[in-house]
């Protein structure tokens, strides 16, 4: 009798713990882009196919989180490269009435001396990079008319060879290096 009891339960547990170990299903489907990088060069979806990535968004007059989230794309950058891992970064600007091509290759090389994998974006409308943010990223940007800083999501995107935005990362967290890492291995398999 209590043999019977468990039976269901146990075939609860196994359903459940097969789901669990299923791989993660890629959350949204980047749509198309092309835009101007640091270079004054088109940059966009069609350079990043088949290529593992990961975005972020940033802007060069930022007082607050931007300079510390470059410096660990940065840090990023080099991990990949000991790991000999293909990782291309994006970086678009979400206050592209200020951050042109020069703009935005002077601030590179603050944090870098190796742009070959690592694209600074500008090119568009801040309705565009605001409209494109939220559609595809989920994240807002908005620009009070009192300031010239500008409101934006904080977290690294990492998009598939596929081009589906497969998950998040928020730099602050303790972990993040080390869950990225492990996730742009599968990925780039």
């Amino acid at each position: 009798m209590k043999a019977a009891r468990l039976v269901p339960i146990m075939i609860v547990v196994i359903v459940f713990l097969s789901a669990c170990s299923s791989p993660k299903q890629p959350i949204r489907e980047i749509s198309s882009f092309s835009f101007i990088d640091q270079q004054g060069d088109a940059f966009g979806f069609n350079q990043l196919e088949d290529t593992v990535w990961i975005a972020d968004f940033i802007f060069t007059k930022c007082e607050t989180v931007c300079p510390p989230m470059t410096s660990e794309m940065a840090d990023l950058q080099k991990e990949f490269k000991k790991h000999n891992l293909d990782v291309q970064f994006v970086s678009f600007t979400v206050d592209p009435d200020v951050d042109t091509p020069e703009t935005l290759k002077a601030y590179a090389r603050q944090y870098t001396d190796d742009t070959s994998n690592w694209h600074f974006l500008t090119g568009y409308s801040p309705n565009e990079i605001t409209r494109y943010a939220m559609e595809n990223f989920q994240t807002i940007i908005q620009k009070p008319e009192t300031s010239d800083q500008v409101i934006h999501g904080t977290n690294f995107y990492l998009i598939a060879k596929n081009g589906q935005l497969v998950s998040e990362f928020n730099y602050v967290d303790e972990d993040y290096v080390h869950d990225l890492l492990k996730t742009v291995k599968d990925y780039t398999k």
